[in-house]
């Protein structure tokens, strides 16, 4: 407005004083002329005066603009700056020029500072329209709201407010969680059921999950035979989680004439940042529940991951295709490599050195170099250690761990047995050296899995891993060069962690023994290996005596005097012998560390109870490592034992 004045002043008043000039020069009427003069100079001081009121009303009008802004929001905890409808920052308070760390923001306009803004969008001052950006690793919620000016000579001006919500619950998180679920043993269950009565089984699982998923009110999609993907709203997902998922329980009573219980495995990932990564977050999850036996939920919240469930027997799987095709596979990777070396577990026993002594043969026989890695432990495998040294075959097999190490190269392949999860592996270092690695094992799979393997055989419906690496030789060579005690070193693997063929001992465990005995494995030298000395037999009687039982679970501490696993172990298998005793848990201190060794028949899963203490192993047999008193860790036991059987 001020500019239009401007100009109609240096047009305007100019042709007046050539008007007035020609009546006085030309039409000699000077008295006219005056007056005109006189009534012009009146009007133009007047215009002027009003122009300059209007002026210093703008200024008074800017200035207590400005008092007010210094006065109520300077300090204000919100950054907030003010805009012209260009964008360029008339004034900023000092939070904004702190979080943004700008030295000086005159002459600097909002979208330098704020890349990503829309400022048509912002400028249309309504506050559903508030842009998310993100500034200096922090997220702010940025709208505007209009201030007029007083006098038509003001520009409109703009506060911009920036509220910082980097830190509101869930902001970078999907509303939806996925959810997938397999019916784990479907194919099993059916080949045991009717054919008559199988269409209508099947109509009832999906009858049941159809039914679940309108509870959640979820998308679902059913993608194969036994498999079904769903998007859920993850508020449901926690009340599912305080309900400990009945679905498991629900489709587990299901009977139309089926011999077996059918099961399910789910996993649900939640907690991304897109729904891309949280259908990622429930493919591992669902891996991990199939990986620990099936029956239950997996939730892979981002790195947590929680589980429910699991307190079913794993349903053997049959066939041997799986074996056969992995068989190809190791065998490929091996012809492929420089050099093969074998590591097991810390503290080694029967089952771990059986498989590899089994390995390290057929190695051989295919004609590659192959080594065992061992540490200094071997007091669970003394005996059968006794034996190979005894044969000078065996004078080169073992090697340390500084002695692998030196026979590293990109060509190397390193297969480790009877264990996956990097806490248990012998040496987790030397594993991280080869970039070659393969896992064959027969526990329930862990979270924390050694990463980075070309093959994992991973395998929980067996019973040992010498079952499963009896059927992968088979495969591997055509016809096997087992010696005797290597054969035995096998057959002692199965026997040990089935307890004599008492747990988990399913089809396929007696076809690997029907196998090992073929080719000459002696039972009673097996045998020999897991007898007890007399003064060892005494140490389990009295931690046996000392047993504490209560609703059929007990728990026993070793004499101090003990100072190797074996015992703790033994103990457990006896205790859980005695009438009443459905559930055992043996303590004992070795080494500043208190093991637990725990045992079930079946009705209750001592692996998801070790766990919570950082521990694993089978729903029958588990164990922990922790570096708590020994009455620190009693406690810690009991705790978890009052949670899962509640």
């Amino acid at each position: 407005m001020k500019e239009k004045l401007k100009d109609y002043q240096q047009v305007i008043i100019p042709a007046i004083f050539v008007f007035i000039s020609i009546i006085f020069f030309y039409n000699d009427k000077f008295i006219i002329g005056s007056i005109i003069l006189l009534a012009f100079i009146i009007y133009f001081y007047y215009l002027n005066k009003n122009e300059h009121s209007k002026v210093e009303n703008g200024k008074r009008t800017i200035s207590k603009l400005k008092l007010n802004i210094n006065d109520n929001i300077s300090n204000m905890l919100a950054p907030i700056a003010l805009i012209n409808e260009n964008g360029d920052i008339i004034w900023a308070n000092k939070r904004l020029t702190q979080e943004l760390e700008l030295s000086d923001t005159e002459g600097q306009n909002i979208i330098s500072i704020t890349r990503s803004l829309d400022l048509q969008k912002l400028l249309k001052c309504d506050k559903d329209l508030s842009q998310r950006i993100k500034i200096k690793n922090c997220i702010y919620s940025i709208y505007a709201s209009k201030i007029t000016g007083e006098d038509e000579l003001i520009n409109d001006v703009y506060a911009v407010y920036f509220i910082e919500v980097s830190n509101l619950r869930d902001l970078n998180t999907t509303k939806e969680s996925v959810m997938l679920i397999e019916v784990d043993n479907l194919s099993e269950v059916l080949e045991s059921t009717e054919e008559s009565e199988r269409p209508l089984l099947v109509a009832e699982v999906e009858r049941t999950i159809n039914l679940y998923a309108q509870k959640l009110k979820a998308l679902i999609v059913k993608y194969d035979s036994n498999r079904y993907a769903l998007s859920v709203i993850d508020k449901y997902i926690t009340e599912e989680v305080n309900n400990k998922f009945d679905i498991l329980e629900k489709i587990s009573e299901i009977e139309r004439g089926n011999k077996f219980e059918l099961t399910l495995s789910i996993g649900i990932g939640r907690g991304g940042a897109t729904p891309q990564e949280n259908y990622n977050n429930a493919v591992t999850a669902k891996e991990l529940a199939l990986g620990r036996g099936g029956d239950q939920v997996a939730i892979k919240n981002n790195e947590k991951i929680i589980f429910f469930g699991g307190n079913t027997r794993e349903f053997e799987k049959r066939t041997r295709v799986r074996a056969r095709v992995i068989a190809h596979a190791l065998k490929d990777l091996i012809y492929e490599s420089s050099n093969i070396l074998i590591m097991g577990h810390k503290n080694p026993d029967m089952d771990c050195l059986g498989a590899a002594v089994g390995l390290w043969s057929t190695i051989r026989q295919m004609g590659k170099n192959c080594n065992i890695i061992l540490d200094n432990d071997r007091n669970a495998i003394e005996y059968y250690m006794n034996k190979l040294q005894d044969d000078s075959k065996y004078d080169n097999t073992f090697i340390s761990r500084d002695d692998a190490e030196k026979n590293i190269n990109e060509k190397s392949l390193l297969i480790v047995v009877d264990v996956h999860n990097k806490g248990y592996v012998s040496n987790i270092d030397l594993v991280e050296k080869v970039s070659r690695k393969i896992i064959i094992d027969h526990h329930r799979r862990s979270p924390d899995i050694v990463e980075g393997t070309l093959l994992n055989y991973i395998e929980v419906y067996a019973s040992s891993t010498s079952e499963m690496v009896t059927e992968l030789i088979q495969y591997m060579v055509q016809k096997p060069r087992i010696s005797k005690v290597e054969a035995e070193g096998l057959l002692a693997g199965i026997v040990m962690d089935t307890k004599e063929f008492q747990f988990k001992a399913g089809v396929r465990t007696f076809d690997a023994a029907s196998f090992l005995r073929s080719i000459g494995a002696d039972t009673l030298e097996v045998k020999k290996m897991f007898n007890d000395s007399l003064e060892d037999y005494l140490v389990i009687a009295d931690t046996i005596k000392n047993a504490e039982v209560k609703d059929n679970v007990a728990i026993a501490v070793c004499p101090s005097n003990v100072d190797n696993t074996v015992i703790v172990a033994r103990a457990a298998d006896e205790l859980l012998t005695i009438s009443g005793i459905e559930v055992c848990f043996v303590l004992a201190e070795i080494n500043n560390n208190v093991i637990i060794s725990g045992r079930s028949l079946g009705d209750v899963n001592v692996q998801v109870i070790l766990e919570e203490l950082g521990g694993g192993g089978h729903m029958n047999m588990a164990g922990a490592k922790l570096k708590l008193p020994i009455g620190e860790s009693i406690e810690a036991l009991r705790s978890s034992i009052d949670k899962h059987l509640k």
